[in-house]
């Protein structure tokens, strides 16, 4: 997540401490092993959306065919029954988990890249021709105008060349010509292709404020409300910790390129729910390849 200033807060900043996920319900009038049609749980996510409550995500469960619904600590049981009430008939579909702490927006790869009043991480090193450039989280790029790689602002990386949230989360900075071709790797490891996320999937994260941290993929093409309009589609849903200044770090699987951090709850004391950006949704928008 980004680092605030005093007076402005950016980036997906990771908040208190997440436990354990509790879960609240069940669906009410289908059984796992039939579950809901696609229709239904399409519908049941619309229905979520209209409802409009902030700290809520919610993912399908293709496993027991219902929608998970997972809900911060600002969410009150006045809130989830209008959820339920929105639903209408497919609030059987609803599968409500709790989760402590607050969804938020979450700030090299993985290294901490610098703008006017807030930090965030270097996701991944990609290019285009000769050119290149980072690609990192769109709440990091969002109003960002010149980076730099220190917090005395003395190195320049360059400026912001394309930024998408919310509705998405990624972002572009392009380097300065006059540096070196930066590496194509996050840390030590080399990062040699982009994939898209499988529920189960082994991950790794790396961010400036808690380094690397792993875990497993637990959902996928997520809806992430994180409050003010700030939503979010198509997240990959995971169990690794972040925390703020992790924002827009690298999520990935070997040398393969997975994700961009976008926002989540907990810390990495007592873990984490933490939600990315496909990567290769985002190499696609803007037409670069990892190297």
């Amino acid at each position: 997540m980004r680092i605030q200033s005093i007076t402005r807060i950016k980036l997906l900043a990771a908040a208190t401490g997440l436990a354990a996920v509790a879960a609240l319900g069940a669906p009410a009038t289908a059984s796992a092993d039939s579950g809901f049609s696609a229709d239904r749980l399409a519908s049941a996510g619309a229905s979520v959306l209209r409802a409009d409550v902030a700290g809520t995500a919610w993912h399908t469960d293709p496993a027991n065919g219902t929608l998970v619904v997972t809900a911060d600590s600002r969410v009150s049981a006045a809130d989830i029954a209008r959820i339920r009430r929105e639903a209408g008939a497919d609030a059987g579909a609803l599968r409500i988990e709790r989760t402590p702490g607050k969804l938020t927006k979450l700030l090299s790869g993985g290294d901490a890249i610098y703008a006017s009043s807030w930090r965030c991480s270097l996701g991944f090193n990609v290019r285009s021709g000769s050119t290149y450039y980072i690609l990192t989280a769109g709440h990091c790029t969002d109003g960002a105008g010149t980076w730099w790689s220190n917090s005395a602002h003395t190195t320049v990386i360059g400026p912001t060349v394309g930024s998408s949230f919310p509705t998405n989360d990624y972002g572009l900075i392009k380097y300065n010509s006059s540096t070196p071709i930066p590496p194509g790797a996050v840390g030590s490891q080399d990062i040699t292709s982009a994939v898209n996320a499988t529920t189960g999937m082994s991950v790794t994260r790396r961010g400036s404020t808690t380094g690397i941290h792993s875990g497993s993929v637990t959902g996928l093409n997520a809806t992430v409300n994180y409050g003010g309009g700030d939503v979010v589609y198509g997240m990959i849903r995971t169990n690794v910790c972040a925390e703020p200044g992790d924002s827009g770090g690298p999520l990935y699987s070997g040398s393969r390129a997975v994700g961009l951090t976008s926002g989540g709850s907990g810390n990495c004391s007592s873990g984490g729910t933490t939600f990315f950006q496909p990567v290769v949704e985002a190499l696609n928008a803007y037409g670069v390849s990892v190297y």
